[in-house]
């Protein structure tokens, strides 16, 4: 099962003088991710490179900024897909100490660092989750907002007109049961947007 992680971790290696700072964090999408390195760019103005790898919602990039091809961005994201984590920005801050490291020792260097900040990162389980749409007569909101808060949901949306429309988001395992609960109390007056 995928995971997300549920707070920032850090890491920092010195490697033939240069030293590398890590971290992988929660991220929601790409945008969010550039406005991260953006900022570590002016908290860290010295850095030779800072290269990122993000894996957000079908958002992936893979970012060497100006490291050779291949040598940065890419095994981060390789870390990332390995331990099959979502919504996770992983970036590295490089300070070049003037001894070169190869194309395979930035790889290693790259890797090694993402995996350490990994170390102490706390995960948690990624939750699918299912958007359900339906209408009701008056006489049955009261009824489904009740189904609605024990079942821990996340009311979206809420719409008056001839009939009341609800939106709200649930755990997908717990959709086709809650369906179900609502379709056997509401006898036949629920009509539901995109049924299961």
């Amino acid at each position: 099962m995928a995971q997300t992680l549920a707070a920032a971790a850090h890491s920092e290696l010195i490697i033939k003088k240069s030293r590398f700072i890590g971290c992988v964090q929660p991220m929601a999408d790409r945008a969010s991710a550039q406005a991260v390195v953006d900022a570590l760019w002016k908290e860290h103005p010295g850095a030779a490179h800072i290269c990122w790898a993000l894996l957000a919602g079908g958002q992936s990039a893979a970012v060497d900024d100006g490291e050779p091809s291949g040598t940065a961005g890419h095994p981060m994201l390789d870390v990332l897909r390995h331990q099959d984590l979502e919504g996770v920005l992983a970036t590295v801050v490089r300070y070049f100490g003037g001894v070169k490291l190869g194309a395979g020792g930035l790889v290693r260097a790259y890797t090694d660092c993402v995996a350490q900040a990994l170390l102490t990162a706390p995960k948690v389980a990624l939750q699918r989750m299912a958007v359900l749409r339906c209408e009701v007569p008056y006489a049955l909101e009261g009824l489904l907002r009740r189904e609605i808060d024990a079942a821990g949901a996340e009311l979206l949306a809420v719409e008056h007109g001839s009939l009341v429309a609800l939106q709200w988001r649930l755990p997908e395992a717990q959709a086709a049961a809650f369906v179900q609960r609502v379709n056997d109390s509401g006898q036949g007056r629920v009509g539901w947007a995109d049924p299961l």
